[in-house]
């Protein structure tokens, strides 16, 4: 599954030549890219197939590096957190120079791995904070609020029971704020909406999620906020209506997925990368490149909705978004459990 690294015997003369045909091709017009260093060699090791919301935003975004030549790619999914720490040592000692994961339930083992490689650079999303005496090992988290929150003003004008059933996968942080920005967010529409809230103990078990969703619309919610896979079967089956999250899933349910929050990862990824290439990474939080602001996160085309929610509400959301891109208006970064009214 490792990229094969390429090693390459130059002499002096083919050096003259490569730099000769550098400056020809720069006075030709043509790109130079063809002389640029070698792809950095990236790792990612996840716990969940890629196919997860989650993790399906990050292989995106090191697919679309690889294509533009920037990264060597390869990747573990389904990794148990038993065995996080022996794939991480793996990857380092086939040379990978940047490797991402996920390790909410090893961190001590990954950043154990960061300090017997200092030579590697570590972004991995990760409830706690960087740590500068580990200037190797960066984190990063999907703060995307600011578009959980514009969901939430779409899905208060379409609630007609004013009441919502929401499904999570853990009461963490990650998970948290999210839901609360959505709920700020139906609030503002609709105050008077109740929330039914659950969380499965599992970050991917779509049946799980489905029987649970199915127990809050019996409890009165027309519409679910889809946090894990499996609640917008629920929705569609039942005939109500879904929010989705971190991932566009219309497509699949027309009639179903009003909105959806969406993850971009592409900027933190990119920064990353750069900083790999400049030999500048350090410990830092990366969670800001997650934020509208930076392009991080975005609120999907209504598409089959887009004549069914209310122009108001429409020109509220641009309203709001052109306010959080200006920094006029900050949406709260609420970590606190959600709980149900």
């Amino acid at each position: 599954m490792y990229s094969n690294s390429r090693n390459f015997g130059v002499s002096r003369r083919t050096l003259i030549k490569l730099a000769g045909a550098t400056a020809a091709v720069a006075a030709a017009g043509l790109p130079t890219r063809l002389f640029a260093a070698e792809p950095i060699k990236v790792a990612a090791i996840y716990t969940v197939p890629v196919e997860q919301q989650w993790v399906s935003r990050i292989h995106k975004a090191a697919n679309a590096a690889k294509e533009r030549g920037d990264i060597d790619y390869v990747y573990s999914e389904n990794t148990a957190n038993n065995d996080y720490e022996r794939v991480m040592r793996e990857y380092c000692e086939a040379g990978h120079k940047l490797i991402l994961g996920e390790v909410f339930g090893v961190e001590d083992a990954a950043r154990a791995v960061a300090r017997d490689y200092p030579d590697v650079a570590f972004l991995m999303g990760s409830s706690f904070k960087p740590d500068a005496a580990l200037p190797n090992f960066a984190v990063f988290d999907n703060y995307i609020q600011d578009a959980s929150y514009l969901s939430g003003l779409v899905a208060g004008a379409v609630t007609k029971s004013k009441n919502i059933g929401m499904v999570g996968g853990h009461p963490i942080p990650e998970v948290n704020r999210l839901m609360n920005a959505f709920m700020a967010g139906v609030k503002e529409v609709a105050p008077d909406t109740k929330f039914q809230i659950a969380f499965i103990g599992s970050w991917f078990d779509p049946p799980k999620a489905k029987e649970t969703a199915f127990a809050q619309i019996d409890g009165g919610a027309d519409l679910l906020y889809a946090e894990r896979f499996g609640v917008s079967d629920a929705a569609k089956e039942k005939k109500v209506l879904a929010i989705g999250n971190v991932i566009d899933t219309q497509a699949d349910y027309p009639e179903t997925v009003v909105a959806s929050a969406l993850w971009h990862f592409e900027p933190t990824l990119d920064k990353a990368i750069a900083e790999v290439k400049a030999g500048t990474f350090k410990a830092d939080d990366y969670g800001v490149y997650s934020f509208m602001k930076n392009g991080g996160c975005s609120l999907a085309p209504l598409g089959t909705f887009e004549g069914k929610v209310p122009d108001e509400i429409k020109a509220k959301i641009a309203e709001k978004e052109k306010a959080i891109k200006d920094g006029s208006f900050t949406v709260a970064v609420d970590d606190a459990e959600p709980k149900s009214t």
